[in-house]
């Protein structure tokens, strides 16, 4: 029990980390599939690249919890 404002703690830490990972999957997923739309000779939309460091920001913010919990 929190003694400042009586609620429990949640430990909410979990439920974040594998949310944040869903979301880098789903855009690395939105990569792909842009990617997989252009010839391979031709340049990647910046959308993909984009998308890609979303994916690898989100990996981090979610190995950034573990290391602080």
């Amino acid at each position: 029990m929190d003694a400042t404002n009586g609620t429990e703690s949640v430990d909410l830490t979990g439920p974040i980390y594998h949310a944040l990972i869903e979301l880098a999957r789903k855009e690395d997923a939105l990569a792909a599939a842009e990617a997989a739309r252009v010839p391979y000779w031709a340049p990647c939309s910046p959308s993909v690249e984009g998308h890609r460091a979303a994916a690898e920001a989100l990996r981090a913010e979610a190995e950034s919890l573990t290391r602080s919990a």
